[in-house]
């Protein structure tokens, strides 16, 4: 979640004036970079030994919405593909260019309604590879490998967790939906972190984050079979 947060108060710091505007609207930046890395994960293409990933985005907002973000749109955009960028290298993922991303009305779309669209590259348009690099010098901190996914199981259902994390709470916007009052509107994610593993972080809720009886204080390591408790809701973690 780190990275979401750094990007939240990095567009937080822009608020002064006509920018302060964008916070009223029910479409925010951090709910949007939370799609749009979604998106870039799910439209990769794969060739011999790489992994590319879509570069060109197009974020369509309702007119409402999309008024709220006139005179602003160049900022948020800039940060918006710092995060893409941020979160390509992180999962290792190849650009062949920095991505751009771009705004549109969809007249179909109610207020604190969005949708993105990807342009996804074509396998011929991926540049030829270039022999791979002889192995490296293996680094001084060792890594966790890289995992398959993992499985969050509440209330009789089985939410399948990528390593890019996934967002819990009430709101609609996140990744695991838990309709309950008691829940945070965002109240924890669960995500791997390759130098401890998967990790659990309360994201400030109001009710906190039980893991096997123990209250989380930000981020705790989490291991197959732990029983983790939102507010009311309890879960159990697997880890594939």
């Amino acid at each position: 979640m780190s990275v979401l947060r750094n990007l939240e108060q990095r567009l937080s710091g822009l608020v002064e004036g006509t920018f302060g505007r964008v916070f009223k609207t029910e479409v925010g930046p951090v709910e949007i970079s939370r799609r749009l890395t979604r998106e870039m994960d799910q439209n990769v293409k794969v060739s011999l030994s790489r992994s590319y990933a879509p570069n060109e985005y197009v974020i369509w907002l309702s007119s409402e919405d999309r008024l709220r973000y006139e005179g602003v749109e160049d900022e948020v955009a800039d940060e918006l593909a710092g995060h893409l960028l941020e979160h390509a290298r992180s999962e290792r993922l190849t650009l062949v260019s920095r991505p751009v991303i771009q705004f549109g009305v969809d007249e179909a779309l109610g207020l604190g309604e969005f949708g993105i669209e990807t342009r996804v590259v074509r396998l011929d348009q991926i540049p030829a590879e270039e022999p791979p690099p002889a192995p490296a010098a293996e680094p001084r901190e060792r890594l966790v490998a890289a995992p398959g996914r993992a499985i969050f199981e509440a209330e009789g259902t089985r939410f399948t967790i990528s390593p890019a994390g996934a967002v819990i709470g009430r709101s609609s916007s996140c990744d695991v939906v838990l309709a309950n009052p008691d829940v945070s509107r965002q109240h924890a994610q669960i995500a791997f972190d390759d130098k401890v593993g998967w990790i659990v972080e309360d994201l400030g809720s109001t009710n906190g984050v039980i893991v096997n009886g123990g209250r989380v204080d930000g981020s705790l390591r989490l291991s197959n079979g732990d029983q983790i408790k939102l507010g009311p809701i309890s879960g159990r973690f697997e880890a594939r």
